[in-house]
């Protein structure tokens, strides 16, 4: 038997096999729509994107560095990166305007890389800050910076992943962070990166070298309550049981069987040798779902509840394991006080 193919168009292809047509997309106003969001939400955020330059004394005589930064309260507070600031011996941040500004060190937190510094200037127009656990992969994501001296640079891409563990300087891994391949460089340390909207979703922290597209920034749920410990006290004192975890959801029927209250705990990825968590007894694979009587939902629930009043006391530790509800014993011990 003897086959003919015909060139055939598009439309008459379909008709013939039967498939859907493709629907004709105008490729000009999707770009239009990318672009606009983009530019929308730059201009919001871009007012509050600040510029610091750090002096420092060391070996070599005077040393000099810097980074980005963003205000989020109208009299000067400013949110950066603890390694942006650590060992400054005067730091200068300049605003938006140009306005160049003398700024002081409020609190600073190696553990997880954060610190707030504050400038003499009223009446500022700070950052929108968003909700970390309501963004999802696949995302716009926007990062502002002053990369290598380039000031308010804007660079966009996607939230690339969830979840992710990042080591301080400190040796403390940090959970929740943000993975995204909206470009990153030296000097972008500290500014934020935020959502379509123009709300801050994160604090750009880290870029994996010499990989391309894969940056990371720590998650605005964990610096809203780390900036305000730091502008009440100074510094943060933390308790420790050593786990490295991410949230994850908990399965319905596990819940509804436990009547548990929410439907999210934390998973255990890593523990530290001879820590208080290990020698609970508890395992990686463990979602921990409750500290004492306190339900633990999120990685940010876990660590508001190692608090200092945590060290020494012993406490329920409340895990699922596969399927089954165990009760262990931890003693919380002190990490270490930052600041």
């Amino acid at each position: 038997m003897r086959y003919d193919f015909d060139f055939l168009s598009s439309d008459a292809l379909a008709e013939r096999t039967g498939e859907a047509q493709p629907v004709d997309f105008d490729d000009g106003e999707l770009l239009d729509a990318y672009s606009s969001a983009v530019t929308s939400a730059a201009a919001r955020i871009t007012p509050a994107v600040v510029n610091i330059e750090v002096k420092s004394h060391g070996r070599r005589g005077e040393q000099r560095g810097g980074g980005s930064g963003f205000l989020f309260t109208p009299d000067g507070f400013i949110l950066t990166n603890s390694h942006v600031v650590t060992g400054a011996s005067s730091i200068d941040v300049t605003l938006i305007d140009g306005t160049r500004c003398a700024a002081s060190v409020v609190g600073n937190d190696p553990d997880t890389d954060l610190a707030v510094v504050r400038i003499s200037a009223p009446n500022q127009i700070p950052a929108r800050l968003g909700d970390s656990d309501s963004i999802r992969p696949g995302q716009l994501a926007i990062a502002v910076g002053n990369p290598l001296g380039f000031q308010t640079t804007v660079t966009a891409g996607v939230v690339s992943a969830l979840g992710r563990t990042m080591r301080a300087k400190s040796g403390r891994l940090i959970d929740s962070v943000i993975q995204t391949d909206a470009a990153l460089n030296p000097g972008n340390s500290g500014g934020p990166l935020v959502n379509s909207r123009g709300e801050v979703i994160g604090v750009n922290t880290a870029v994996i070298l010499p990989a391309q597209g894969i940056c990371f920034a720590i998650a605005i749920n964990m610096a809203k309550f780390v900036a305000a410990r730091l502008i009440r006290d100074g510094r943060i004192t933390r308790s420790y049981i050593g786990v490295s975890g991410q949230s994850v959801p908990i399965h319905r029927r596990v819940v509804r069987f436990y009547d548990r209250a929410v439907e999210s705990g934390v998973l255990v990825v890593g523990m530290e040798k001879e820590s208080p968590a290990e020698n609970s007894g508890l395992r990686e694979g463990d979602v921990i779902i409750a500290f004492g009587d306190k339900p633990v939902a999120n990685v940010d629930h876990l660590h508001r509840i190692l608090t200092e009043e945590q060290v020494g006391r012993r406490t329920e530790l409340v895990v699922i394991r596969g399927t089954e509800k165990l009760a262990l014993s931890v003693v919380p011990t002190q990490l270490r006080v930052s600041g």
